[in-house]
């Protein structure tokens, strides 16, 4: 694992990296801020969340949408007794404003960070906001290994006091163009500092099974956690639309043609010819046939040489996350001492 540990060993000793040292394969879930200043809206969604996973990804303004900040959900999360991953993207800040705000996040108790560049502004809901990039999210890793592992900020000068000691995350798209390179683009990602890789939603199985095995040939995996990105579908509407229309995501067909058999009672009717209740019982048969699936994703990704958990991401469905979990034979959560410093 690259970094620099203290005395106890970790490199930050948050929840999170205490599971996946222990060995134990991890649990994260995605919590996504509310676009308005409502506290309950992160707690209701903690509540549901606590006890199913090891730490909450808290999403940085996912879409490009504005949302509740990141590190200010973290905090509420922290609150509700769960650990925060805070996501940090590249689109919205330069490296002044990063490194101020997770020197603010430490002191607020946050221990793990996510790197990413963000989805474009023209994706979200302010299309001619101008964006940042002052760094890539290459770069943002190794600033931050190097506030944590060399005690400096990005332009070199030492701190005077506590440096931020995160658990490290970067992202990975296993199956966005070109894909020979992902792999590769895996590799500079872990060699900039990161220590742990939560990936895109993996629906075909097959295909990252090829992606785990040259990231095994490159010794990847022992050099940061692995984490498969999964996630239930709604709907048959939902499948195809994430085949056709999402970048680097694949969905076989044959998912797409489970979620249609699950509504095939309702089959041949339009939503106007079908009552309020058919309508909700025929939601309800998608829903559960689209936990199935995440299960059973789960059970196989389980199998796989490298692979060091699962990041769920049920998008606005966190009530999801419970019959997944259990469904696929992950609780309870294994609880691990705190490092003594």
């Amino acid at each position: 694992m690259t970094g620099t540990a203290p005395g106890n060993g970790y490199l930050a000793g948050s929840n999170l990296e205490r599971v996946l040292r222990a060995g134990h394969f991890a649990v994260t879930a995605e919590l996504g801020p509310p676009q308005s200043a409502d506290a309950a809206v992160i707690r209701n969604k903690a509540a549901l969340l606590k006890g199913l996973c090891d730490a909450v990804n808290i999403t940085d303004n996912q879409t490009a949408i504005v949302r509740m900040s990141s590190i200010g959900a973290g905090a509420l999360v922290l609150q509700a007794g769960l650990e925060p991953v805070i996501q940090m993207t590249c689109r919205d800040r330069n490296r002044l404003a990063i490194q101020s705000d997770l020197l603010g996040a430490y002191a607020l108790g946050m221990r793990n960070v996510l790197c990413l560049t963000g989805d474009h502004q023209t994706f979200g809901n302010h299309p001619t906001a101008k964006n940042v990039f002052d760094i890539d999210s290459i770069q943002l890793v190794r600033m931050v290994a190097a506030m944590r592992d060399e005690g400096v900020f990005q332009c070199g000068d030492k701190f005077t006091g506590q440096e931020p000691r995160f658990f490290i995350g970067a992202a990975a798209a296993p199956f966005a163009a070109p894909v020979d390179f992902r792999p590769y683009r895996l590799a500079k990602k872990i060699k900039a500092g990161a220590n742990f890789i939560q990936t895109q939603l993996i629906y075909d199985i097959e295909a990252f099974k090829r992606f785990m095995e040259k990231v095994r040939s490159l010794g990847l995996h022992e050099q940061a956690y692995i984490l498969a990105g999964v996630g239930p579908l709604k709907s048959p509407a939902m499948a195809r639309y994430m085949k056709e229309n999402v970048p680097g995501l694949l969905v076989p067909d044959a998912l797409i043609e489970r979620m249609n058999a699950a509504g095939a009672p309702w089959a041949g009717k339009g939503k106007d010819e079908l009552t309020k209740e058919e309508r909700k019982a025929r939601a309800e048969a998608w829903k559960a046939e689209g936990i199935q699936i995440c299960i059973e994703l789960i059970q196989e990704i389980r199998t796989i040489e490298g692979v060091a958990g699962v990041h769920i991401m049920a998008i606005e469905w966190e009530e999801a996350v419970e019959p997944i979990t259990r469904g696929a034979g992950l609780l309870p959560r294994p609880v691990i001492a705190e490092p003594v410093s």
